[in-house]
């Protein structure tokens, strides 16, 4: 079943669960209601929100995921389900004992996928891959040359003008890059947690201060998709200087589009469960065979015969 990305920005919503449903109440509108089971990743971006304990516990009990914004609107923390799945000590431990080798070979297969979505994102917006997907093919274990940095630096001055540096706190497009990341690592968070998996213990990232190592690995070949709709929004108009309504439900959108992943489309919510469960199976038997998305995502609208996740903002 699709899960539902949820979403709540407006002032003065509380937030409460009444027979297993997360009871959203707002100002001058009508009540609204969600089955708890349903919802993938509940969103929180307005600091006049309220809610009871319960929203908490009845949604980490169903597996979700919960965002929560700051000020600048901007994820600035994640609630995570503590227990995924019913084998998860045999997959931390498989997880913990995984050899050198094989996390050098999972980084490959990561960078590589990665360089070639760039690659297909670049040749849709000016042509040309800039010999990405070249340098995807000789990507070694472990990337020991760097080619990950390297093809940024051809990367991002094509698709976003020579003059773009990509810095968490610069200039606009960057705070959209910055919040399609963040929702994009949440949603990745849960899946590997839905696999078995600990999010914290990477096989390439390892700063000592971040949570979400394995998620951040798990997430590179993804990005690409995260870029290609910024990009659609910047060339639509005027760059938005601020995240509004619009702006975040355009980006929330990725995750109704469709991918393909391990020789069939499926919405792109999925695709990273798909990613997260392979991700399990290679630490169990010790092999680096992953599930990663091939080509562009298409709209959900051009893929009538999925049922779309729901992605709005309220």
């Amino acid at each position: 079943m699709i899960k539902k990305i949820i979403e709540i920005a407006t002032e003065g919503a509380r937030l409460s669960v009444m027979h297993r449903q997360l009871v959203i109440e707002r100002p001058a509108r009508p009540v609204a209601a969600v089955p708890c089971e349903d919802i993938g990743v509940l969103i929180v971006d307005h600091r006049a929100v309220t809610y009871t304990h319960s929203v908490f516990t009845t949604l980490i009990e169903f597996g979700a995921a919960v965002v929560l914004c700051g000020a600048d609107h901007h994820p600035a923390g994640l609630l995570l389900p503590m227990a995924g799945n019913t084998v998860q000590t045999e997959r931390y431990r498989s997880q913990v004992e995984a050899s050198l080798p094989l996390r050098k070979q999972l980084w490959r297969a990561l960078v590589s996928a990665k360089l070639r979505q760039q690659g297909d994102v670049l040749e849709e917006a000016i042509g040309s891959d800039a010999g990405l997907k070249a340098m995807a093919s000789r990507v070694r274990s472990g990337d020991p040359t760097n080619l990950e940095a390297q093809g940024a630096q051809r990367y991002w001055p094509r698709l976003f003008g020579p003059a773009f540096r990509r810095d968490r706190a610069g200039p606009p497009p960057n705070n959209l890059l910055n919040y399609g990341y963040a929702i994009l690592r949440a949603a990745m968070a849960r899946a590997l947690v839905a696999a078995g998996l600990m999010p914290t213990l990477g096989i390439h990232h390892h700063n000592r201060y971040n949570a979400f190592c394995l998620a951040d690995d798990a997430m590179e070949p993804y990005r690409p998709f995260v870029d290609r709709k910024v990009r659609a929004l910047c060339t639509s108009g005027t760059t938005p200087d601020s995240l509004d309504r619009e702006t975040k439900q355009t980006l929330l959108g990725l995750f109704n589009d469709t991918i393909e992943i391990a020789g069939r489309r499926t919405p792109l919510l999925l695709a990273l469960h798909a990613t997260a469960a392979s991700f399990a199976q290679s630490f169990l038997e010790d092999r680096a065979e992953i599930a990663l998305p091939r080509g562009l995502p298409r709209l959900a609208d051009d893929e009538p015969e999925k049922e779309p996740a729901d992605a709005g903002a309220a």
